[in-house]
Formats: C-alpha cells, sequence, structure tokens
C-alpha cells in the first residue's frame, strides 16, 4: 500500500489528493485530522488523526496549551510541542499503521516527513511556493526521497528546490477537473467571485459596483451555505472569476480556461503572493494589488474580459496522472 498524510487545513490537500488517487494503481491508506471524504473508493483506506493544536488537560490533571509549550523548537521545526496528548497519539497512530506501508507521501508536513523517513519508509514530499529556506523545510527536502513540486517548471522561483533538483518533479498544477468539457460561455457579462478572496463588505461593494455597471454577479463558496461542491459549471460560463492565489484555486482556473482577477491571500512563506506574481509574470491573470477596494476590483474585473491567458503554460493536462507516476516510480 501507499501511504498518504492529507494536511487539515481548508480544502485543498484533501482535492489535490482526491485528484491524485484514482489514477495510482496501488491501494492507498489516507493519514488526516480530517473525516473521510464522501466519494471515495474502496481502495482508500481513511486513517482518522487526533489533533495536535487545541489546549487540553494531561493525565496529570495539568493543561497542554501547544502553543506555550515550544512547538517549532526553537525554529528548527513547525509543530511539535512538548507534552501534548494528541501529538504524541497522532505520531504513533502513524507508525501503527505503516507495517505494510512501501512509500509515503506527506501533503504537507515537515515533521511527518522526518518520521515517516525516521521509520524506514521511501517518502515523498509535496512542496508549496513560497519562501521555504527555513530550518524545517530544508529538513524535510533533505530527507524526502522524491518531492512533488504542484506548478509548471519555471513559473514560481523556489530557491529552497535549487539545491535538490535532481529529486523534484514539478507534476504541473493539479485539478480535479482535469479533462472535463467547458460548459458554454455565458452571453452576458458576469462575474464569480470565488471563496474568500475578497472581505466580504469588498466583495458586496464591488457587486454593487459592477450590476450597476451592467454586469450579472454571483458569489459562491465565502460561507458555509454558498459552497458548492462542484463549480465548473460555473467556473466556465462566467465571463470573468476572481479567486485566492491557492494552488487548487490556480489549477482549477487553469482547467477551465477563466478570465481572472487573482487576490493573493496571506498565507505562511507568502505562498500566494509568490503565485500571484507568477500568474502576473506570464499574464495568465490580472492580479489584484494589495488592499485592493471595490472599484479597484470593478475595473480588473472589467480589464480581464478582454484577456485571452494561455493557460496551458501551467500544465494541468495530465498533471495528475504525473503525480501518480512519480510517486509509483518509488515503490521498490
Amino acid at each position: 500500500m501507499i501511504g498518504w498524510y492529507v494536511h487539515h487545513h481548508g480544502y485543498g490537500h484533501v482535492a489535490r489528493f482526491r485528484a491524485v488517487q484514482p489514477h495510482l494503481r496501488e491501494r492507498v491508506r489516507a493519514f488526516s485530522s480530517l473525516p473521510r471524504p464522501d466519494g471515495l473508493g474502496d481502495g482508500v483506506e481513511w486513517i482518522v488523526l487526533p489533533g495536535d493544536a487545541d489546549t487540553v488537560e494531561r493525565a496529570d490533571g495539568t493543561v497542554c496549551d501547544p502553543r506555550d509549550a515550544d512547538p517549532t523548537v526553537r525554529g528548527a521545526l513547525h509543530w511539535a510541542p512538548h507534552d501534548h496528548p494528541g501529538h504524541r497519539a497522532r505520531l504513533a497512530r502513524i507508525a501503527a499503521h505503516t507495517e505494510d506501508l512501501r512509500v509515503f507521501v506527506t501533503d504537507v508536513s515537515a515533521e511527518v516527513v522526518a518520521f515517516t523517513r525516521l521509520l524506514g519508509l521511501r517518502t515523498v514530499a509535496v512542496t508549496q511556493p513560497g519562501e521555504r529556506t527555513d530550518p524545517a523545510h530544508s529538513l524535510a527536502y533533505d530527507l524526502a526521497d522524491r518531492i512533488l513540486a504542484p506548478w509548471a517548471h519555471g513559473a514560481v522561483p523556489a530557491g529552497a528546490l535549487s539545491p535538490r533538483t535532481d529529486r523534484v518533479v514539478w507534476t504541473g498544477g493539479i485539478s480535479r477537473h482535469d479533462g472535463r468539457v467547458a460548459d458554454a460561455a455565458d452571453a452576458e457579462r458576469s462575474v464569480l467571485f470565488l471563496g474568500r478572496s475578497l472581505d466580504d463588505d469588498v466583495r458586496r461593494a464591488a457587486e454593487q459596483q459592477l450590476a450597476a455597471a451592467g454586469w450579472r454577479t454571483r458569489a459562491i463558496g465565502h460561507d458555509a451555505a454558498s459552497r458548492v461542491d462542484d463549480p465548473w459549471s460555473l467556473l466556465t460560463s462566467h465571463t470573468v472569476v476572481v479567486s485566492a492565489a491557492g494552488q487548487n484555486s490556480v489549477a482549477d482556473l487553469a482547467a477551465a480556461g477563466a478570465r481572472a482577477v487573482v487576490v493573493a491571500q496571506d498565507r505562511p512563506f507568502d505562498e500566494q503572493r509568490h503565485t500571484a506574481r507568477a500568474l502576473h509574470r506570464w499574464n495568465l491573470a490580472r492580479v489584484a494589488p494589495e488592499g485592493v477596494d471595490a472599484a479597484g476590483v470593478a475595473a480588473l474585473v472589467e480589464a480581464a474580459a478582454t484577456d485571452a491567458p494561455d493557460w496551458s503554460r501551467w500544465q494541468v493536462a495530465g498533471a495528475a496522472e504525473r503525480a501518480a507516476e512519480a510517486v509509483e516510480a518509488m515503490l521498490p
């Protein structure tokens, strides 16, 4: 079997797993704090891990707040708090289910890469854009037998990968929508606001300004009530899509061939800002400046409406298959 650690933050890591897993010939045992997603086939075993970021009571009755328990080990790691029962139980549960694993993919955690390599497993580390030259990332990249970079080679500069290019596979952007046929474009001027790319007040004000200028607007994914499980038809039919610059969001825009306005969000290691700069450099999307207001958003939407981005450069076609091949190439 293949082991696969799925980070629990947001929807991106699990979406990437769900895109790649159908292309794997081996069974997969996934490890995550997330509950098992709906729709996974019989080829996936899902191990739910204890949380390691909450304040808990220890066995001796004392309280552990992991933020106060030297979680970064003086900067050497990202998260390994002293005396946290959830953290210990988490690693113990991973170790207890690795005997029959032959390869372990980590998306993403420097600590899980290090831990599974110490267990003697062949390790694959999924990386992300950003300035990841800190000691914890350097350790993970040094230990990994293979590194998957889910974007087009040359798109996003990654200084941390430069000394390790012999072990890096640039797969292209991985999207669950790869290979789907686009819906017909809407004849009206229409804009889709995707996710929490903008502050709610800015988004609502931008919608009002665009509506006054003759645009039809729709917003999805900014709260639980507006979440759409399959936004494909909306991505492909709207004239312009306003989106964050996360890896999955950008890959989905590329799969849809969307005219886009991208708003980089604050993320660790400036991940989305690095991606947004790459999109600007390759003329794939309009990139909003920091602190963009409603008028600025409306102006960017108007400008993007006549763009013709060459999203093939992001290499989404076949990316999930290339990721699966890179993982299975590690099998002994």
